[in-house]
């Protein structure tokens, strides 16, 4: 199976096949993680580096009476921060939000991967600043972004980055998030997320059906939701999902 970690880093540095073998000898024997169940908990001490290699996953914060807040998105090829074993505790859960086939690299193998190979230091050094800068747009989109806007940012970058890896389908790519899910990215109610869907499919733009997502304009969506693909940082952005 091609390895989903060495294809998104190639999306910030082209790596040599010396790199991607480095990668996979790396990486311990990959496991299955049932959706809705946490891959790592509050407190818990990242010993190792959490990779997504299929499904989909979260970052978020969780209050006592319930209420969740996603915080970020890990899609497949997603190293779960690539230097989370220098911190002591986890300070926020990731969880599945679908069964996830997860691959892990120990902090020892990833200072060593570093340290003999520049162009692997390099490029998960540009894929940590890139997760900086979706995280900087997703505090845009809460803070500035109309609901519409906000729900419409998310679906061009949810395209932009799986087309990177190569898992969408022309304008149609997977969309396994619940309305409840989506809520809980965006900040606002489920039932504002139904209105907004509603909306946004009356406006022609968007089909969202059996769990993929099908965007009929992009350039119309990307409009609407002031989105440009640039802080993702790409070599290979699908920069026609901007236009």
């Amino acid at each position: 199976m091609p390895n989903p970690l060495a294809h998104k880093l190639n999306c910030y540095v082209r790596l040599s096949e010396d790199d991607r073998m480095c990668l996979a000898d790396a990486m311990s024997p990959s496991r299955m993680v049932a959706a809705r169940t946490d891959i790592i908990h509050v407190g818990d001490d990242p010993r190792a580096i959490n990779v997504i290699l299929e499904g989909w996953a979260c970052r978020y914060r969780q209050f006592a009476n319930g209420r969740r807040q996603i915080v970020s998105l890990l899609l497949p090829g997603d190293p779960c921060d690539p230097h989370v074993f220098l911190l002591d505790e986890m300070d926020h859960a990731i969880g599945a939000i679908t069964p996830v086939l997860l691959g892990q690299i120990s902090g020892p193998a990833m200072r060593d991967l570093t340290a003999r190979s520049p162009r692997l230091d390099m490029a998960f050094h540009r894929e940590a600043l890139a997760n900086a800068a979706i995280q900087r747009e997703w505090t845009v989109s809460l803070g500035s972004r109309t609901g519409i806007e906000r729900l419409a940012h998310l679906f061009c970058e949810l395209h932009a980055r799986l087309a990177a890896v190569g898992l969408t389908d022309g304008n149609t790519c997977a969309m396994p998030m619940t309305q409840n899910d989506l809520g809980d990215a965006m900040g606002q109610t489920s039932v504002h997320i139904n209105r907004t869907l509603q909306e946004l499919r009356g406006m022609g733009l968007i089909t969202l059906r059996s769990r993929r997502l099908t965007i009929h304009d992009p350039a119309a969506l990307a409009r609407l939701a002031h989105f440009d693909t640039a802080y993702l940082h790409l070599i290979e952005a699908d920069h026609a999902a901007a236009r």
